[in-house]
């Protein structure tokens, strides 16, 4: 197919048609998220579930690809959903306007393949972190702050999210920190997107270590976690 001839000096055509059945739920689609989404789009994976029960406003146009001044105050994932069907319409999108919760997390996750973490407070993603682990799913993070972001595989049966960020269970609203600057989103959820595919590929990914980046010093390290 015409549409994904330059993947195939990168992809064989067998790992294409897998792509195309396989399964992968995105919370969040905000700067993470919309990146995540617009890189599994364009390369192929079939289907999409997307949850986030925000809107867009105006400090969102800063970083969130999906965010542009004319669907200010619209669902992200009605923006989500659209933006796959100008992008890829081979690509089916179920769009979930609702926040992750203890009690939806497992049915969210059924289904999928592969789970990925864009939210943007920790109790959340412990949450995610716990439904993915009882469903025997792999969660791929991200999280960014200012110049700075990090990537890590979570596979079924870890709980490396408590090692870096403890047992935050309690609600403390957005995770603060030096800001979000664009392209530490876009770089961060580009990363994501790619240890997803090569978690739907069978390829070596991030198990067991996060990746660390530092884009104001141009530099990048991995630390084992495992």
């Amino acid at each position: 197919m015409e549409r994904y001839l330059r993947n195939h000096d990168a992809l064989s055509e067998a790992e294409q048609a897998t792509l195309a059945i396989d399964r992968v739920l995105v919370v969040g689609c905000g700067g993470l998220g919309g990146m995540v989404i617009e890189c599994l789009a364009r390369i192929g994976v079939g289907h999409l579930r997307v949850v986030d029960g925000d809107l867009f406003e105006a400090t969102n146009l800063n970083r969130q690809i999906l965010c542009s001044t004319m669907n200010l105050n619209r669902p992200k994932t009605l923006a989500a959903k659209q933006r796959v069907m100008a992008v890829n319409p081979l690509v089916e999108v179920d769009a979930v306007q609702a926040n992750l919760t203890v009690e939806n997390a497992t049915s969210l996750l059924a289904d999928c393949d592969v789970a990925v973490d864009c939210l943007d407070n920790i109790p959340a993603r412990l949450v995610l972190q716990e439904a993915a682990k009882n469903a025997g799913l792999p969660l791929v993070h991200g999280a960014v702050a200012g110049w700075c972001g990090q990537v890590c595989i979570v596979q079924p049966g870890e709980d490396l999210l408590s090692i870096l960020y403890g047992d935050a269970r309690e609600d403390q609203g957005e995770e603060v920190g030096a800001g979000t600057l664009s392209f530490t989103a876009a770089a961060v959820g580009a990363l994501q997107a790619a240890e997803v595919v090569k978690l739907l590929l069978g390829k070596q990914g991030l198990s067991g270590e996060l990746l660390l980046l530092d884009l104001l010093n141009a530099t990048s390290n991995r630390i084992h976690l495992t």
